[in-house]
């Protein structure tokens, strides 16, 4: 069984002009513990995609499950990160990654272990007690993660995460991402609109195009886990990369 499937997934938003499809009917699945990618340019619904995932948006047409439910809204076994680490300015690196326990009503005791060894994995266990003005981007976005992962949800929803970050942090938050991810096996949906960050990261790549959006390539990546930093200088990556900016410029000049 898919563990999420979209089924003809399409958003149209109301606006003072008329109405503005955002995505066409997208469908796809995903096995528990697959990492897939949504690439595209910007503006071509693949936030809108990941929301409506998420249950934070609706669809107006067709539907998302996840482990065989309907999405009707959001679930605690998803975990959200988003473009902005969006931390608490006045709480501590531990007590922002701690808040999703206090939200949920968790016994904060079964879990200041976990949120300790999560800083410790991300290379942070020396900072629990410094804010977020005191971080750089790289570090704040490391905290986002942990604070999603505290609650040990099975989804990790990821809408543009390192954007913002310069390219040294960004390959390196890549690194970081891996490495959590082979030590917490989750099933993720990464947006994104840097190729070679989708295939560095990705076991499949969908890449969205068309106006208004659609799933145009499915794109297995065949490189085994745990991966190198320099498999990003071979030629089958380097292969790979091509196919996916072919296929971005085609539906955006077609």
């Amino acid at each position: 069984m898919h563990y999420i499937s979209a089924t003809d997934v399409g958003k149209t938003y109301q606006s003072p002009s008329g109405p503005v499809p955002a995505v066409a009917g997208a469908t796809f699945s995903a096995a528990e513990g697959e990492f897939i990618s949504l690439l595209g340019p910007s503006g071509c619904g693949k936030s809108t995609l990941l929301m409506m995932l998420a249950g934070l948006e609706q669809p107006t047409r067709g539907s998302f499950h996840l482990a065989g439910h309907e999405v009707n809204g959001p679930r605690r076994e998803t975990g959200i990160i988003f473009q902005d680490a969006t931390l608490l300015p006045w709480k501590s690196v531990l007590e922002n990654v701690m808040f999703p326990i206090q939200i949920l009503k968790l016994p904060e005791k079964d879990y200041i272990d976990r949120a300790n060894e999560l800083l410790n994995r991300v290379g942070l266990s020396n900072f629990t007690a410094k804010r977020p003005h005191e971080l750089s981007g790289g570090m704040r976005q490391r905290v986002a993660i942990c604070r999603a992962l505290i609650h040990d949800p099975n989804i990790l929803l990821m809408d543009e995460p390192f954007s913002a970050l310069d390219a040294i942090t960004r390959d390196q938050m890549n690194v970081v991402l891996s490495e959590l991810l082979e030590r917490y096996r989750k099933t993720v949906i990464f947006v994104t609109h840097s190729i070679r960050e989708a295939v560095y990261l990705s076991d499949r790549v969908l890449v969205m195009g068309g106006k208004p959006s659609s799933i145009i390539l499915d794109l297995t990546i065949p490189f085994n886990r745990p991966r190198q930093f320099d498999i990003e200088e071979t030629a089958e990556f380097g292969a790979l990369c091509r196919e996916l900016r072919l296929t971005i410029e085609r539906a955006h000049h077609g």
